[in-house]
């Protein structure tokens, strides 16, 4: 395994995910509304040394709903909305392709996760947690071997029990959270016990061990 592989990197859908998604598509920086918490979680992970990247489908560009421009500043406001906070997003691969076009990238196709581990030079994803609202993501995240979390944001919103037990069903492993600030209290808590478990051995060893 490269060096590199070692990157603490999560992957985030964009639309349900961070901001609030729309039937008729996020096609303005006014349309681009931030779920609450949302960029606060992003802030969290960027200060505890995550790097975060966003994975989005933005089909929007291909059906001619908006154009190039328009999709940089919709992330131009987002940027600028994260830095007061803290956070930072340090790329975003989109794909800008309607159904029809039989590319490679549209998720749940794997193709924005192969450019993500080529960006980052990673050998292996598995460390990798990538989130989302909908089982496209989901696939997607998981054809190249990241760790699935499904956010009951956006398409997730309405789904019941049973609904969310059908991803189960599809996705093993699958881990489920309110949103994307639980997500990130569970990522950035598993990461404080594991450290202070880490510690905890450290001085029993340090100690000679356990009395007998």
């Amino acid at each position: 395994m490269g060096e590199r592989s070692a990157i603490r990197l999560v992957v985030l859908d964009r639309d349900g995910t961070i901001n609030e998604d729309r039937d008729d598509y996020v096609k303005s920086p006014e349309e681009w509304v931030p779920i609450p918490g949302a960029l606060e979680a992003i802030a969290r992970l960027h200060q505890a040394g995550w790097h975060v990247v966003i994975a989005t489908n933005q089909s929007g560009l291909g059906r001619g709903l908006f154009d190039m421009y328009t999709l940089n500043e919709m992330h131009l406001k987002m940027n600028a909305l994260l830095a007061p906070l803290g956070g930072r997003v340090d790329a975003v691969f989109f794909c800008p392709h309607a159904p029809e076009d039989d590319c490679r990238c549209r998720k749940p196709l794997p193709g924005l996760f192969e450019d993500i581990r080529l960006r980052f030079g990673l050998d292996d994803m598995s460390a990798i947690p990538a989130v989302g609202d909908t089982l496209r993501d989901l696939q997607a995240a998981t054809a190249v071997g990241c760790a699935p979390h499904l956010v009951r944001t956006g398409k997730a919103a309405t789904l019941d029990e049973a609904g969310v037990q059908a991803l189960r069903d599809q996705i093993p492993g699958l881990t489920v959270h309110a949103s994307l600030a639980t997500f990130a209290e569970a990522l950035l808590g598993a990461e404080r016990k594991k450290h202070s478990d880490a510690r905890a051995e450290g001085k029993r060893l340090a100690g000679g061990g356990a009395p007998a």
